[in-house]
């Protein structure tokens, strides 16, 4: 009765096993940054910063205040404002405009601290570099500025036929760069302006 019992109890689970193996996970969704030319970067909140708001005339109404991670705020007098992906100006308009219901002609002004920004804006260094990981895009960043970032790459590294990824016109687009010609022979012609969004894929070299 026992081993009867047990058979039924394995075969269920090898079931729900295999209903489970047959489920198709969804892709990431990939959220292009606003920013495509190098010449034309506005930084945008994200969750982690601190949103500084100003409201002339009103400073019970000013503060600092956290983004969550759901990239959402609550002031004073306004619950759950969207502000991830938005500049300080926007931010600072819409405000403007919900608390032109509670008081007149607001003016308000958006300063932020901390500057994480949203994943979109994040350019990512995986593979064969030293410290591998998501960067936080800075005005005028290029690929000189992201390895010393990163530290470099290791011995093993392939940085040649380094594979850079961007997001252009909502289409993959997939460039190399030779990172070993820029930081070990000092070849600058080799630097390349980065763009927020951008990731790089430094393979392993095949000795």
């Amino acid at each position: 009765m026992l081993s009867f019992r047990l058979t039924c109890v394995i075969s269920i689970l090898l079931c729900l096993w295999s209903c489970s193996s047959n489920n198709v996970l969804p892709n990431a969704t990939i959220h292009p940054s606003y920013t495509t030319d190098i010449d034309d970067y506005k930084y945008l909140i994200g969750p982690g910063d601190s949103v500084n708001i100003f409201v002339w005339r009103n400073p019970e109404l000013s503060g600092s205040f956290s983004v969550r991670p759901d990239g959402m705020i609550t002031t004073k007098l306004i619950e759950d404002i969207e502000v991830t992906g938005r500049t300080p100006t926007q931010l600072a308009r819409e405000l403007e405009e919900q608390l032109s219901v509670y008081i007149n002609n607001p003016r308000v002004s958006v300063t932020i601290g901390g500057y994480v920004g949203p994943f979109s804006e994040q350019v990512r260094v995986i593979g064969e570099a030293t410290n591998p990981r998501a960067v936080n895009y800075k005005e005028n960043m290029t690929l000189l500025d992201l390895m010393i970032s990163v530290g470099g790459i290791t011995e093993f590294a392939d940085g040649n036929n380094t594979q850079l990824i961007r997001i252009e016109n909502g289409e993959q687009k997939v460039y190399r760069v030779f990172i070993d010609d820029l930081i070990r022979d000092g070849d600058i012609s080799k630097n390349v302006d980065m763009l927020p969004g951008d990731i790089l894929i430094v393979p392993e070299a095949w000795f």
